[in-house]
Parts: C-alpha cells; structure tokens; sequence
C-alpha cells in the first residue's frame, strides 16, 4: 500500500536517505544544495523520488536541479 509515509519524507528520513546528519541536511537546505521542499502548512518534507533522482543526477545545486528538471 503507498501512504504519504512512502511518497513525501521529513528531514529525518530525507537525511537518512542521502546518509547525512538531520543538522547537516538543514545547513544543505539553508544554502540551496536540496531539491526544493513541499511546504504543507507548517510541515516541511520532500519527494522522495525527486530525491533519489536528484542523488542519481551527482547531487546538483538547487539551481541547477531546477534546470535539469525544467528541461526533462
């Protein structure tokens, strides 16, 4: 069964994910290094297949995943 659990990640999971501390995944997150977050209300997660794309693609700046994505 496919819940928002499996879909969209919070930063403890995104981390994990990526194999990086939650403090470091924020400072990624701060300087524009992470795919763009989907904000819902107050809660913070991102797309995990964006995610593992985005690892897949060497892990761009946000900027130039943006590119990437806009172009595919």
């Amino acid at each position: 069964m496919i819940t928002s659990e499996n879909l969209l990640m919070d930063a403890n999971g995104a981390a994990a994910l990526c194999g990086v501390s939650r403090s470091t995944w924020f400072k990624l997150a701060a300087t524009g290094k992470l795919p763009r977050p989907i904000k819902l209300g107050r809660v913070t997660r991102w797309n995990r297949e964006e995610l593992q794309a985005w690892i897949a693609a060497g892990c761009p700046a946000r900027e130039k995943w943006d590119n990437i994505r806009a172009k595919a």
